[in-house]
């Protein structure tokens, strides 16, 4: 087939690989372009850089939706558009720029958690299991009928950073499946799985202030949120000395548990202590998410359990375990997180 990919970010990349592969006729890369092309730092664009050093011709408009880039689109004679982390959405009159119109790789089990951050919603909200899905597009983001999926466990200690390449592999099969089965379709028998309106959910992209920790919620859905914000925009919380010294800390890596903890059995919401590993017994300590031997976590009170933090990073500074942490910041009995709200 003749495909235009549409992309930006690395979850295209496993696709675009395994289009020219499989060996499909990939005649143009159209990716977002730079928004200030002066700045001496710009963002990562894995797809522009890939179609570079495949010999691919890079095209960058401000607007896919402009008449005189879909007549550009519309002259190449494409079969189909393949759209990945692109980041722009396609118009009718963009989509019918292909002879097939376009199919979307999505990270998610559609139509749970549309939109833009569909990784860091599976696991800031505490789902079991993550995957993807093809859809036929639509103008509508993310509404088209679904014509491949896959799923896979989310492993428990697992963050965005490790599951989002996992679910760009898993995507590859599916989008094969996808490719198929437009290769052999009619055009105009129904095509695909219409998705439940009933079951969506909206995944918008992630702000900065979105990683603050509000200690008032529950522990496990704080350690949902630190899992969910790696490696950004990575969460955080103020750290308050009775001594009136404060510092913001990055909660590198966090498990929460249900139960409170010696010696925050009554303890107010973001008190804090130093634990010791042989103080918990085997199933708070979680054996999975940190790897023996480990000597201390920062335990704070929350609004339900505890959440055990074993590594940090202080602002400015490197990420560490607690226990480096702990050697220069020895943790008082009146030390406590302040209380202010995260946004999600």
């Amino acid at each position: 087939m003749r495909i235009v990919v549409m992309g930006t970010g690395p979850f295209a990349l496993p696709t675009c690989r395994r289009l020219l592969q499989d060996g499909h006729d990939v005649p143009l890369v159209v990716t977002r372009p730079v928004a200030d092309p002066s700045s001496k730092k710009q963002p990562l664009r894995p797809v522009f850089e890939w179609a570079r050093a495949a010999g691919i011709e890079i095209f960058e408009p401000p607007s896919i939706n402009a008449p005189e880039v879909i007549a550009q689109l519309s002259a190449i004679g494409a079969d189909l558009f393949f759209v990945c982390d692109y980041g722009q959405i396609l118009s009718n009159a963009a989509l019918g720029a292909a002879r097939l119109g376009g199919i979307n790789l999505h990270g998610s089990l559609l139509p749970r958690h549309r939109g833009a951050a569909p990784v860091q919603w599976a696991l800031l909200r505490g789902d079991l299991e993550a995957g993807v899905t093809v859809i036929h597009m639509t103008p509508r983001l993310d509404s088209g009928p679904a014509l491949a999926m896959s799923k896979t466990q989310i492993l428990p200690d697992e963050t965005a950073e490790g599951l989002e390449p996992r679910l760009a592999e898993l995507g590859v099969e599916a989008c094969v499946k996808a490719l198929d089965m437009l290769q052999h379709w009619d055009g105009v028998s129904p095509l695909g799985e219409l998705q439940d309106s009933n079951l969506v959910t909206k995944a918008p992209r992630f702000a900065k202030s979105d990683g603050q920790l509000d200690f008032r919620k529950s522990a496990t859905q704080l350690e949902c949120q630190v899992r969910a914000c790696q490696p950004w925009p990575g969460t955080f919380a103020e750290l308050v000395w009775s001594s009136g010294k404060q510092m913001r800390l990055l909660i590198r890596s966090a498990r929460g548990i249900n139960s409170a903890v010696e010696p925050l059995t009554a303890a107010p919401v973001g008190k804090v202590a130093s634990i010791g590993g042989g103080e918990l017994d085997a199933d708070q300590a979680g054996a999975h998410v940190w790897t023996p031997p480990w000597d201390h976590v920062l335990a704070v009170a929350c609004g339900q359990g505890s959440l055990l933090i074993s590594r940090v990073q202080p602002a400015g500074k490197r990420e560490m375990s607690v226990d480096e942490f702990l050697r220069g910041h020895p943790i008082p009995e009146s030390a406590q997180f302040t209380l202010a709200s995260s946004g999600k």
